[in-house]
């Protein structure tokens, strides 16, 4: 597979883990597919913003630390095969590759994850253990998640370092909070969002632009929308402007706050939106729009939403780095649009192009056969 890459780009680096995906077919429950046949794929937040960017028509480079064995090189391959640079991968003599399990949920019956990935190289690996100049010498851009310092103290002082390096260097820096409870285990006696908040506020000075969905920003900074019920499927869109505001009062470095507003109807049908707020202009942008009014599009059969949020954040860091789609308004319209698809398609990569995109953003939403 070949993707034609924008030549002006500069390359986008992500940093985190990648691991194995196992996922029942259909939409089969653990007790029923175990044991028997799983599908295997390669997955992990950072990772997958890397694979959209890629296949988008950007420039990604994945960086990481994995045990070098068979298993790896397939893992290398497959992001060599959608155009990745692999170069900041390091391979390493301890750890292991992580693991974690997705039962796909339908209508009333949520989705499930179960994390196997304790003692993962990534999790091991200081942050001096990198080539930060040469990873950084062609970029000007690094994406990076709050899950990966939830995974141990070790990873978490090294995306502090990757963040100050990328800065020092004049790189332009986004953050996804993805607050992940099950993680944040690494410092007994202290909760998972007192262990975010302690350890996401070392990092977020160093962040220019941060990502979040309607519950990062109160479990990892305390800060909640008015009037949300995340779980009864319900958000009022206008009250997360204050919720931007306040995230840029407590950090003035951070110039953007993107959030997504997902209303989870249920575990197939939800409606999926956003909102992008500029610092310097004090605007927020939603999407998508119908007659001037946010109105979310309507996802009635969600073929797997695991990922989505990554696409999303994939698909905004591309806009910004691509001058026709750079404006905040058709940045956060063409994330959207780009998560929107994800949500067709099987596995955490998104594997849409950037004209399938903008299909969608110019009202292409029938799903008609392209022939």
């Amino acid at each position: 597979m070949g993707f034609v890459k924008l030549i002006n780009m500069k390359t986008i680096v992500t940093f985190g883990e990648i691991m194995g995906r196992f996922c029942p077919d259909e939409f089969q429950r653990f007790k029923q597919s175990m044991p028997g046949r799983h599908n295997l794929t390669f997955a992990g937040a950072e990772a997958n913003v890397a694979a959209s960017i890629s296949m988008l028509g950007g420039k990604a480079c994945f960086v990481t630390a994995l045990p070098d064995n068979d298993i790896i090189d397939a893992c290398i391959s497959t992001l060599k095969g959608i155009d990745i640079d692999v170069s900041g991968i390091k391979k390493v003599n301890y750890g292991r590759l992580g693991l974690y399990f997705v039962e796909r949920g339908a209508n009333q019956r949520p989705s499930r994850v179960i994390y196997d990935r304790d003692y993962s190289s990534v999790s091991l690996t200081p942050g001096s253990a990198y080539d930060w100049k040469n990873i950084y010498a062609d970029a000007g851009w690094l994406h990076t998640t709050g899950i990966t310092p939830s995974l141990s103290e070790i990873s978490a002082e090294a995306t502090e370092t990757a963040v100050r390096k990328a800065k020092a260097t004049g790189l332009t820096v986004s953050c996804d909070l993805n607050f992940r409870k099950k993680l944040w285990q690494w410092k007994p006696g202290t909760s998972a969002s007192e262990l975010a908040q302690e350890t996401m506020r070392k990092i977020l000075p160093f962040v220019d632009m941060v990502i979040a969905n309607e519950e990062d920003a109160h479990d990892v900074l305390g800060i909640l929308a008015e009037n949300a019920d995340v779980e009864g499927g319900k958000l009022d869109a206008s009250k997360y402007t204050d919720v931007a505001k306040e995230i840029v009062k407590q950090f003035p470095n951070v110039k953007k706050v993107a959030i997504t507003l997902r209303e989870s109807i249920s575990a197939t049908h939800n409606n999926w939106g956003a909102m992008l707020y500029d610092a310097e202009s004090g605007l927020s942008y939603f999407t998508p729009l119908e007659n001037g009014e946010y109105t979310p599009y309507e996802i009635k059969n969600i073929v797997d939403r695991v990922g989505g949020g990554d696409s999303f954040g994939a698909g905004l860091v591309f806009a910004m780095n691509t001058p026709e789609l750079a404006n905040p308004e058709d940045a956060i319209r063409f994330a959207v649009a780009s998560s929107c698809l994800c949500h067709s398609i099987n596995g955490d990569f998104n594997y849409v192009s950037r004209s399938e995109v903008e299909s969608l953003m110019g009202g292409s939403t029938s799903g008609r056969v392209v022939r």
